[in-house]
C-alpha cells in the first residue's frame, strides 16, 4: 500500500466521526450529512499532499468540512428554488418536503425541542452559525475557532455572543408558539 493512501486511511479513521457530526449539525439530516462527509474526505484526499502544516491537521479538516457543508447547503437551496418554478408533478413531493431532523444522539421525547433549536440555529448568519456550532456543540476553545475561521479571538467571542442573543430571541418566540399549539 502506498504511503499517501495509508496516511489518508489513518486520517479517515481518526476524523470520520468528527467530520460526520459537524456535517450533521449543518445539514440536520443523515443523508445530507453522509454526502457532505464523503465530499469532505474526497477534498481532503485530493489536497492532502499540498497540506502545508501552517495549521494543525484537525483545524484544516474542520475548515474543509465547514466549507463543504456551507457549499452543499447553498447548492441545495439553489436547487430547491429552481424546482419551485417548474411545473408540479406527484414525483416532486419528496423534493418539497422539509427534511426531518433525526440526530441519533437525541432522545425521542426531546426530538421536537431539538428540531426547533436546530431550525433556529440554521437561520443564523453563516459566520455566527459556524462560531456557535464550533463553540457550543464541538466544544472548541475560542483560539481554536479563531484559527479554523481565520479570524481573531475577539471576533469569535462577538460572533458567539451575537448568535446566542439572536437564538435567545428566536427561541423565546418559537417555544411560546409551540407551547401555545400543544
Amino acid at each position: 500500500m502506498s504511503q499517501p493512501l495509508e496516511r489518508f486511511e489513518k486520517i479517515y479513521t481518526e476524523y470520520r466521526l468528527l467530520v460526520y457530526n459537524l456535517a450533521l449539525h449543518y445539514a440536520n439530516n443523515i443523508e445530507d450529512a453522509e454526502e457532505i462527509t464523503q465530499n469532505a474526505f474526497v477534498k481532503i484526499y485530493l489536497k492532502l499532499e499540498k497540506f502545508e502544516h501552517k495549521s494543525e491537521l484537525k483545524t484544516w479538516i474542520y475548515r474543509i468540512t465547514i466549507n463543504e457543508s456551507l457549499d452543499f447547503l447553498r447548492k441545495k437551496k439553489a436547487k430547491k428554488y429552481f424546482f419551485n418554478y417548474l411545473p408540479k408533478n406527484p414525483d416532486q413531493k419528496e423534493l418539497e418536503r422539509a427534511s426531518n431532523f433525526e440526530h441519533p444522539g437525541i432522545l425521542l421525547e426531546r426530538q421536537e425541542d431539538a428540531r426547533i433549536l436546530f431550525e433556529a440555529i440554521n437561520t443564523l448568519a453563516e459566520n455566527q452559525k459556524t462560531a456557535f456550532l464550533l463553540s457550543k456543540v464541538e466544544l472548541l476553545s475560542n483560539p481554536e475557532i479563531a484559527e479554523i475561521m481565520q479570524t481573531s479571538v475577539s471576533a469569535v467571542e462577538s460572533l458567539v455572543f451575537r448568535a446566542k442573543s439572536t437564538l435567545r430571541e428566536k427561541l423565546k418566540e418559537k417555544f411560546k408558539e409551540y407551547r401555545k399549539n400543544n
